[in-house]
């Protein structure tokens, strides 16, 4: 075999820069008398093109003189400023680009239609112009507000860039987490397209978690089980989601999503594609269905009749406001009351009972007659009313939010029951220390609060004591499960193995078994053992069944908040002004303002080819 032959390599010497003229500049060694460059810096082609072309120099500048090290310094500053001419304009055209990235982004954040863009751009170049008036370089600091990039295309290009970056930053942590739970609901928007929202909570090692916007996909036939089923099936195909991860799926509680043979959920379960899964009524759609029971309509039917008698037209809402302003009350106008907002009835029947003197005077005034409003049992029916839907909006609000622990959500239910039961206690004793809108009715009306007849309302009572209990049943079997979790030195129960293999596949049961007892005895553990975040410490090696089922648990999704809160946004972005939104424009429209991951602006103007505006 011939050897080979080792390739010498060859390094600038800072001394040829005094002796030579020749200076570094990425890699190449350039000279500073004609900005020729040689092949290779090696001394002789250095010292040769020298002698060769600027044989004069040493005598015009002679070697170690001051006037020659003046001489290449002011040679080093041209070629500096030369360079300078040629990567400002590039460096200018990114720092426009991230600007109009970073502006885009806020637009999107705030569900504004992408032509605001050029309104933000022409409001800036007029704020400019008063605010940097006396300033140097005013000339320059408009002129780079000009070279932002914010026509309506442009904008549209913007947010498909920046959702791109955040659904790769998504597919990165789907790909990085242990388990992960979906949540899905279904809804229209301004042109009768039905979408389908799902969202995503992940798990990872450490048992810190993520919610996110994962997808909205559109359902333009029918929305039946099956149209759901494939539409979600040929996403996660596409996507190639890894659905061995999949713990649990949260749904509205719709038949199309929960049917055992053709529903959503049903057809999941018999796909080989997904693995075993916990599947939950979201709580919120189901303390909403819970809070109807409560059959009070001979109260509502005239509080909504009055609201809408003052409210409908405008002179009678303006006089009424004006009645209001003058007394100085603490609310300054009735709500209407809306089916579909979770508060509503319990705000509106707030807002009444507190204006009730003023509602009645105005109704005097206007000369009509509501008996209701003189009945006192109606008006007792209305305080019960009132202050009952006071405690469902708390226990609804304790519902709401992100990253929610499912332990929350069984809390909540229980204190609730509780509170009932300790509301029927007070009100066999004819007690209202929880019923204050009771004790004002009663106060007002100068009736004795021994002879008040409590009956109808401890029957209501009971009803819901009876109502929570059989709508939240699923959660019993599981409380006991969350509750070992949350506090496994608290917990002694000999089915707890048979419990946990209920819900979470484990291989081997004796060994599960084996690690409840070794856990439940390490000193170690607890005595480090705080709260649920103390999972973290658990060795996955010694305890790997018990870690993987908290992992489960962790990613566990009960509600559909994140869905119902992107509908909301759905609905400002895809308004009656915006009607022709692209279904691709509105999914990156809604990953841009819902997404809680950080962008980074730089890589993305990096990436592209930045110009500033014409």
């Amino acid at each position: 075999m011939e050897s080979l032959k080792r390739k010498r390599m060859y390094y600038f010497n800072s001394e040829w820069e005094e002796e030579f003229c020749f200076i570094e500049f990425n890699g190449k060694c350039i000279c500073l008398l004609c900005n020729n460059s040689v092949a290779v810096p090696k001394r002789s082609n250095v010292e040769r093109h020298f002698k060769s072309i600027h044989g004069n120099f040493n005598s015009e500048f002679p070697l170690k003189s001051e006037i020659r090290k003046r001489k290449i310094r002011s040679l080093k500053e041209l070629v500096k400023k030369q360079q300078n001419y040629f990567t400002k304009p590039t460096q200018q055209s990114k720092a426009a680009t991230v600007a109009s990235l970073k502006i885009v982004h806020l637009l999107a954040k705030k569900k504004k239609p992408f032509t605001d863009a050029e309104i933000i751009k022409e409001a800036m170049l007029e704020a400019a112009d008063s605010l940097f008036e006396d300033f140097k370089n005013k000339t320059e600091i408009l002129g780079a507000i000009k070279t932002l990039q914010l026509s309506a295309k442009t904008t549209s290009r913007r947010i498909e860039l920046i959702a791109n970056n955040l659904e790769a930053k998504l597919a990165h942590d789907m790909g990085n987490c242990v388990f992960f739970s979906l949540q899905l609901d279904e809804s229209t928007d301004i042109v009768n397209t039905a979408q389908l929202i799902i969202s995503i909570r992940m798990v990872f090692n450490d048992f810190t978690t993520k919610e996110e916007y994962l997808k909205i996909l559109p359902l333009k036939g029918r929305t039946q089980g099956i149209d759901i089923f494939s539409t979600f099936k040929n996403f996660v195909t596409e996507n190639k989601l890894q659905m061995q991860k999949l713990t649990s799926i949260t749904t509205d509680g719709a038949r199309a999503m929960t049917g055992k043979e053709n529903g959503f959920i049903g057809l999941c379960r018999k796909d080989a594609l997904f693995q075993k899964f916990i599947t939950y009524h979201c709580f919120i759609h189901q303390e909403m269905l819970y809070a109807k029971t409560i059959n009070f309509n001979h109260v509502m039917s005239v509080v909504t009749k009055i609201i809408n008698s003052i409210k409908a037209k405008a002179t009678q809402h303006r006089l009424f406001k004006l009645l209001l302003e003058e007394e100085n009350t603490e609310f300054k106008d009735l709500l209407l009351h809306t089916e579909v907002r979770w508060l509503s009835r319990g705000k509106i029947l707030e807002r009444f009972i507190n204006l009730l003197p003023q509602i009645k005077e105005f109704i005097t005034l206007r000369g009509d007659v509501y008996k209701e409003l003189e009945n006192v049992n109606w008006l007792l029916d209305l305080g019960f009313l009132a202050d009952i839907t006071a405690n469902f909006n708390e226990f609804n609000v304790k519902l709401q939010g992100k990253n929610s622990h499912i332990a929350e959500m069984i809390s909540a239910v229980n204190s609730f029951k509780c509170k009932l039961e300790l509301f029927k206690s007070h009100l066999v004793e004819n007690s209202l220390n929880h019923f204050q809108n009771i004790k004002r009715v009663i106060a007002n009306s100068n009736i004795c609060v021994e002879v008040l007849n409590t009956a109808p309302y401890i029957k209501t009572v009971d009803t819901l004591i009876v109502d929570i209990s059989l709508r939240f049943q699923d959660l019993k079997p599981l409380e006991s499960v969350i509750s070992f979790f949350i506090n496994p030195f608290n917990v002694q129960d000999k089915d707890l193995s048979d419990k946990i293999n209920n819900y979470f596949e484990i291989s081997n049961k004796e060994d599960l078994e084996i690690e409840i007892i070794n856990f439940q005895h390490d000193i170690i553990l607890k005595s480090h053992f705080q709260d649920i975040s103390s999972w973290n410490l658990v060795d996955e090696n010694r305890f790997p069944n018990l870690r993987t089922c908290a992992l489960k648990i962790f990613s566990f999704c009960e509600t559909t908040y994140n869905c119902e809160a992107i509908f909301s946004n759905m609905t400002y972005l895809k308004s009656k002004y915006r009607s022709q939104l692209t279904d691709a424009h509105l999914d990156q429209c809604l990953r841009a303002s819902n997404s809680a991951y950080v962008l980074d602006y730089d890589k993305i103007a990096g990436d592209m080819q930045t110009q500033i505006s014409h």
